[in-house]
């Protein structure tokens, strides 16, 4: 059953990034029986992937991760990186959304660290990939539950020393600052500092922005009020 979205909703522009012929065809055919969501393209490797995303701007890149030429982590970094457009209203870099059937540790952290704002697995159900999909054309982070389990379980252990980024971040927080804002004001993605978040709430051993602050504080890594 296809599903459905409010008439209302604004259409979603996006492009499938995929080696396998099949895999592409049937991510084609699958989200273009959703009305609000536009598959403006395809490319075979990360290479084409790029060139595709800078001539075509879509709202969201559909990326696999290991393919010919150019990697979805290198892809995903030239395409996050590469000029803005001006003219039409569409200056804003694309949302990258992963979709892989690899999990492992230093997949999730490189895709995540390269800008992706979403880290799918190729056996999430259709309703949750089209969900996620119109997720992080709004910007929001969106990561399958597994991953985010591995994403938590690998910061830990690393020690509980902040990085001089992730104390960067905690200050921002403790400024009042919301993701969005952090990573505008440190030109970075919304995923990128979520990631650092939990990196630093895994070293700090807290649950919630509020706690890793005043815990921060104490041990003076950040200033006191």
């Amino acid at each position: 059953m296809t599903t459905s979205s409010p008439a209302t909703s604004p259409q979603v522009r996006v492009l499938v990034v995929d080696d396998h012929p099949v895999v592409r065809s049937g991510l084609v055919g699958m989200l273009t029986a959703e009305p609000d969501l536009v598959v403006v393209g395809e490319a075979g490797d990360g290479r084409e992937g790029v060139r595709l995303a800078h001539e075509l701007r879509p709202d969201v890149v559909l990326m696999d991760l290991r393919m010919p030429v150019l990697d979805g982590v290198g892809a995903t970094s030239e395409i996050l990186g590469g000029p803005r457009s001006p003219g039409d209203g569409r200056g804003a870099r694309p949302r990258v959304v992963v979709l892989t059937t690899y999990e492992t540790d230093t997949d999730i952290l490189r895709a995540v660290e390269a800008g992706a704002t979403g880290y799918l697995l190729k056996d999430t159900p259709r309703d949750v990939l089209v969900a996620g999909i119109r997720a992080a054309a709004r910007g929001e982070t969106v990561l399958a539950p597994t991953v985010a389990t591995r994403l938590v379980t690998s910061v830990r252990g690393a020690g509980e020393r902040l990085t001089p980024r992730e104390s960067q971040v905690l200050a921002l927080v403790a400024r009042g600052l919301s993701n969005p804002a952090i990573g505008r004001e440190l030109f970075i993605s919304e995923a990128t500092v979520k990631t650092h978040l939990l990196r630093a709430f895994a070293k700090l051993g807290v649950d919630d922005r509020t706690r890793a602050v005043t815990v921060a504080i104490e041990r003076g890594i950040l200033p006191g009020a």
